[in-house]
């Protein structure tokens, strides 16, 4: 079972729609990290490499900023089943490419924009998730 964390997830919603907004006034640009991560990678098509990899930093560095400042290492777990997190990892990018967005430009930026697109792969996303949840706890057994 998931803690409930009301205030926790509260300022972390209220951080990353903050980011989301900072991001589109100040770069003109939608918060996708999929986009923002494969656009660090060459070949280069504007001058926006320090912004996103700033952006990347930031999401790496918030957990470490957390640790800090609370003292507490931030939990996470992850499968040690490695040719799983191979498979989950290839579908994840296969996704993102063929739905041309991940679940921050679309589910975040896209769903706030009101984007019919995004609003169509924000319910394949999440069908996609029940189904996966579904199989692997009631059929598989995991």
């Amino acid at each position: 079972m998931t803690e409930f964390t009301p205030i926790a997830s509260l300022i972390g919603g209220t951080m990353i729609g903050l980011s989301a907004v900072l991001l589109m006034l100040l770069e003109g640009r939608i918060a996708g990290i999929s986009g923002i991560a494969g656009r660090l990678l060459p070949p280069y098509r504007d001058g926006a490499f320090l912004s996103r990899f700033g952006f990347v930093i930031g999401l790496i560095a918030a957990p470490l900023a957390i640790a800090v400042t609370t003292g507490e290492a931030v939990q996470q777990t992850v499968s040690s089943n490695v040719p799983l997190m191979i498979a989950a990892g290839l579908l994840v990018g296969f996704g993102s490419v063929w739905g041309n967005g991940c679940t921050s430009g679309h589910g975040v930026c896209g769903l706030s924009r009101l984007s019919a697109r995004s609003i169509v792969a924000t319910g394949v996303f999440m069908a996609t998730a029940f189904a996966t949840v579904f199989l692997v706890r009631h059929v598989i057994g995991g």
